[in-house]
């Protein structure tokens, strides 16, 4: 009995001073069809003044090809970082999305999305051994920059922009040069024998093994070499996903299949978070939880499982939406709003600066919990009104327009290039349109 009681005191313990976002507030605000019609007007505005016209055409890249990235805070260029496989795919990508979703746009760009086209299958390719470099000068060669090693968190990029300018275009260079990647990628990257894919390898597709005689692991911009992560395997899932959409291949589903129980199984666990790293076998190695790339991960499992199965199932629900309850419980910031970056499962956070591309997914991910569970909480509601209200107000440059990169806890610019190789116009964007389109759906349903 002693046991039992001492058991029960800890569960009321936790439950205490863990509490759930649902115990934390309940929303006082009552959308109305109006007020959704409303945001979606200010989301559209902003995703024009903030993002379109801010990129494009200021980053077309008509002397070298492809995009340029480097930008200071007033939007004139600083001199070239190269040509990042990552940043290339990104804005490729966007380009189509706005041939799709903007009508009034279309005639121009069209030619961009054409531009990104060729430049991954012109330039980024590898003719002699295949797959998508991970970086080149702007002369196309090779540079110490970036090396001549294949990375698939960047062959993922290309393989999603160019998937999505075949959708936009109908352009068959697209489509053959995104089956290419994938392909390549599954040919050398894939592990048949524990599922996912092998992240770094040499120019020729060798899976990149380093030796580490004194202990110390070689690291990359995304990881540990010869070690599987979260990051890369999101984004995988996320690639895979716009390919299929205009190449239902069985290989390719029966790899977004596997991919998203990785990542709904393997990398998310509970109480709704995901270990950053992992071993070549899935055995999670401890590091923090990131709380941007949790509520981004709800939103991504979610897209997958629908484009498989037309409805997301019962797991993939359930975690996602663990996800963000516990960025919520966690992360967020009740005097100013917004997600800060990281922190420990169940610890304050450690890391309260504020990174743009957070405050746009979260701002995605809070909107798309409200439009499932919004009648039997209104925190979701809350907390995206809330969200909005800081990335308006701090997030956004009200002088020169677009994003800071990076401010504190009460928004004050920690940054002020507006563009660099990892900052393209790819999160922002995408969050606007979907949030915007599902303002407008949910008015619509009022």
């Amino acid at each position: 009995m002693k046991r039992l009681a001492s058991l029960l005191i800890c569960l009321v313990y936790m439950c205490l001073a863990q509490p759930l976002p649902s115990q934390s507030v309940r929303s006082a605000t009552q959308p109305t069809r109006e007020s959704y019609l409303k945001l979606a007007a200010e989301l559209d505005k902003t995703l024009h003044t903030d993002v379109l016209q801010v990129w494009f055409p200021r980053s077309v890249d008509e002397k070298h090809g492809g995009f340029h990235s480097h930008f200071a805070r007033d939007w004139q260029q600083l001199p070239s970082d190269g040509k990042f496989s990552v940043f290339q795919g990104r804005m490729t990508w966007v380009a189509a999305q706005v041939v799709m979703r903007e009508p009034e746009l279309k005639d121009q760009f069209i030619p961009i999305v054409h531009h990104g086209v060729y430049f991954l299958a012109d330039v980024m390719w590898d003719k002699q051994y295949g797959g998508f470099f991970w970086g080149l000068d702007d002369a196309g060669k090779i540079t110490s920059a970036f090396g001549d090693e294949k990375e698939l968190y960047g062959i993922g990029f290309c393989v999603y922009g160019a998937a999505a300018a075949y959708q936009a275009t109908g352009d068959p260079k697209a489509l053959q040069i995104a089956k290419d990647g994938f392909l390549w990628a599954d040919k050398h990257a894939h592990d048949p024998v524990n599922g996912g894919y092998f992240e770094w390898l040499t120019r020729d597709g060798t899976p990149i093994i380093p030796k580490v005689p004194d202990g110390t692991v070689a690291t990359n911009p995304i990881g540990p070499i010869n070690y599987k992560s979260m990051n890369t395997h999101i984004h995988l899932l996320e690639a895979f996903t716009q390919l299929y959409e205009v190449w239902p291949d069985p290989t390719l589903r029966s790899r977004l299949e596997e991919l998203l129980a990785i990542v709904r199984d393997k990398i998310c666990v509970e109480p709704g978070v995901m270990n950053l790293y992992f071993t070549n076998a899935w055995q999670p190695i401890p590091d923090h939880d990131s709380y941007g790339h949790d509520v981004e991960t709800a939103y991504l499992m979610l897209e997958t499982d629908e484009a498989l199965h037309q409805k997301a199932g019962e797991n993939t629900e359930r975690m996602a939406r663990m996800l963000v309850d516990h960025a919520l419980a966690y992360g967020w910031d009740h005097q100013n709003g917004g997600f800060f970056r990281e922190g420990t499962t169940f610890g304050k956070p450690e890391d309260t600066m504020k990174e743009w591309w957070v405050q746009v997914e979260g701002l995605n991910a809070l909107l798309m919990m409200h439009e499932r569970y919004g009648k039997q909480d209104g925190v979701y509601f809350q907390r995206f009104l809330e969200q909005w209200a800081f990335i308006q107000n701090h997030t956004i440059d009200g002088r020169f327009h677009g994003d800071y990169n990076l401010t504190s806890a009460n928004g004050a610019p920690a940054t002020e290039d507006k563009g660099s190789i990892w900052k393209a116009a790819y999160h922002d964007g995408r969050a606007f349109w979907n949030v915007s389109a599902r303002l407008r759906k949910l008015a619509a349903e009022h």
